[in-house]
């Protein structure tokens, strides 16, 4: 029973932040795209992964910044919107494991035309 109430929560948290971010000022935190939300189990914190494929690490630390800044306001946003008693509170990250199944799928299309050009080689 406490697995599902914890994913509804997270599944309410991913669905809640993009429109919270939406709504800041800056356009870099609008852009964000939040990949994955795991919650404590008491729902204390949460863990929001995001992807910014077009930030550089310099701008990733500089977005981590100003969601610290923002973090009360996106707070107050999620209970509004759920209408809990409490919020978590957000830790943002950047996900990287996007980033690896990238390289990992590249990696694998160099693979097969090595292996397609090796058979017609080979005929």
């Amino acid at each position: 029973m406490q697995n599902i109430r914890l994913a509804r929560a997270e599944s309410l948290l991913k669905e809640i932040l993009p429109s919270a971010l939406a709504n800041l000022n800056d356009t870099r935190l609008n852009a964000l795209n939040i990949v994955a939300v795991k919650c404590s189990r008491g729902k204390y914190s949460a863990e929001v992964f995001l992807s910014a494929p077009f930030a550089t690490e310099s701008e990733k630390a500089q977005i981590l910044k100003q969601l610290k800044k923002a973090h009360r306001i996106l707070k107050e946003y999620c209970l509004e919107e759920t209408g809990w008693f409490r919020c978590p509170d957000f830790k943002f990250h950047f996900d990287t494991q996007l980033e690896s199944e990238n390289r990992l799928d590249e990696i694998f299309q160099i693979l097969q035309k090595e292996r397609e050009s090796k058979q017609k080689e080979s005929q």
